[in-house]
């Protein structure tokens, strides 16, 4: 019983220390946030849905065993659907392209406002893919978002 709260205490101590500003053990600060990037452009599309018009926002959300990359896009019209982030293969930069692809409306669609056409998607990566990626773009036709660890 005297061991144990002394022993917790050192424990609580170590780990306040993966908070500081210069430690690469945070979680929290393994990707910084994104900026614009150039479009790279792909020879053969992966996909038959186009990519989406624009690419509004990225951010990458680290968890336990992995991180969530959540990007929201906007179309040019309401009715886009079924969106997903497609993988392409990671260069020798460490460099992980995501293409942001969705379906367009089967008709006529109007246009509202920009909150009613923006979409928001999700890709899961898990640690051990994460160990070999430095940047990761998310691409849509005319812009793209990077960010870099």
């Amino acid at each position: 019983m005297r061991f144990r709260l002394p022993i917790a205490v050192l424990a609580l101590t170590a780990m306040t220390a993966c908070g500081g500003f210069s430690s690469r053990l945070n979680p929290f600060k393994w990707f910084k946030r994104s900026a614009p990037a150039p479009v790279v452009s792909v020879e053969t599309p992966a996909d038959p849905r186009p990519l989406v018009a624009n690419v509004l926002s990225m951010q990458i959300e680290s968890y336990p065993g992995g991180a969530i990359v959540r990007a929201t896009g906007l179309p040019p019209t309401q009715g886009y659907w079924s969106a997903e982030l497609i993988p392409q293969p990671v260069d020798e930069n460490g460099t992980l392209v995501l293409e942001f692809h969705v379906f367009p409306p089967a008709g006529a669609t109007a246009v509202v406002n920009q909150q009613s056409r923006e979409i928001t998607v999700a890709y899961n990566l898990s640690d051990i893919r994460l160990q070999e990626i430095n940047q990761i773009v998310v691409q849509g036709a005319s812009n793209a978002r990077a960010s870099r660890r």
